[in-house]
């Protein structure tokens, strides 16, 4: 069960650098007052980190600053519906990994993922995390599917709220090894991630952004990266391959968007000033959150082509796991 869809290209975005930078310069359109960028998860989760990185190289570019609006709650629904309704005047725009999960697990969500929306870029790509409290008995990956098979129902696991990746992670992770733990739904990867370091629940499966800072700082025990290969951001922590966990492994994509009916001169302005942001940031996005920003999202149809086919993926994993949307 891997959501994989295109290898990193890592800094080959540097050839892109160039072209963006023109289209950004020759475009006729630039906003007219300050744009927001809504991030649809409390402070402190992967897309709030992500989101914050790049919005103020962008608003450079673009002439107007660009602010973090943090609208949490229904795991992104409020904020990407939020997002969906705004006038398509390139003044607003929506940061969302949860963006093609939410229909797999959602049963009535009041907006399209994919219709209702016209793509601007993509800020990159990162896997999860499978992360104890450091309390926690377990040592290793092996040894915490040990404990909790012994103690089904004991321990709680820790998601970003229904329909995020890190629920959907968490779901692939109980039913792909057989394990009990009751689901405890927080309002974001930030909360949840809190909820870990106190020991309110005790695994998790968060993004690498929202987990990394409490990883290398002690508050969190990394037991393995959900890929088939280790990461640079943690080089120590195994893969989930190396940990024994195979068919774990679960990656997820920060998709900019804006709404449906967004003409198409504002796209183009917006996707060459988020793309250069993105380059210029490439290191800090890797260091501070684990993403890694790749090449092959320069127009607005590819980015919505990758919504696309996350939610035909996203779906096609809860269904095979037995897991209907609710």
């Amino acid at each position: 069960m891997t959501i994989a869809r295109r290898s990193t290209l890592g800094f080959a975005l540097a050839g892109l650098a160039a072209p963006a930078l023109v289209r950004a310069q020759g475009s006729t359109w630039r906003p007219t007052r300050p744009m927001r960028l809504i991030v649809p998860f409390a402070p402190g989760g992967s897309n709030d980190i992500v989101g914050r990185i790049i919005a103020e190289p962008a608003g450079q570019i673009l002439g107007q600053p660009i602010v973090i609006e943090n609208r949490a709650g229904a795991g992104s629904v409020i904020g990407s519906d939020a997002a969906a309704r705004a006038p398509a005047d390139g003044h607003t725009l929506l940061i969302n990994s949860a963006h093609a999960a939410v229909p797999a697990v959602v049963a009535r969500v009041p907006y399209n993922a994919v219709t209702d929306f016209e793509g601007v870029a993509v800020a990159g790509f990162s896997p999860h995390t499978l992360v104890v409290n450091p309390r926690f008995e377990a040592r290793t990956a092996a040894e915490m599917v040990a404990l909790v098979r012994a103690n089904p129902g004991r321990f709680n696991l820790a998601t970003a709220g229904i329909g995020s990746s890190v629920h959907i992670a968490g779901l692939v992770l109980t039913n792909r090894l057989n394990l009990q733990a009751e689901p405890v739904h927080y309002r974001g990867g930030g909360p949840a991630v809190a909820a870990l370091v106190a020991g309110e629940s005790q695994i998790g499966t968060p993004t690498m952004a929202s987990s990394l800072g409490q990883i290398r700082g002690g508050g969190l025990r990394a037991l393995a990266v959900l890929a088939n290969e280790r990461s640079p951001a943690l080089p120590d922590v195994p893969s989930a391959t190396e940990a024994g966990i195979q068919g774990v492994v679960l990656e997820e994509f920060f998709p900019i968007t804006a709404p449906r009916g967004t003409p198409p001169e504002i796209l183009a302005a917006l996707g060459a000033a988020f793309r250069q942001a993105i380059q210029q940031s490439a290191g800090r996005l890797t260091e501070m959150a684990g993403v890694a920003p790749r090449a092959g999202f320069e127009t607005s149809a590819q980015v919505m082509n990758l919504v696309r086919e996350g939610v035909d993926e996203y779906s096609r994993i809860l269904r095979a796991a037995g897991v209907q949307p609710e």
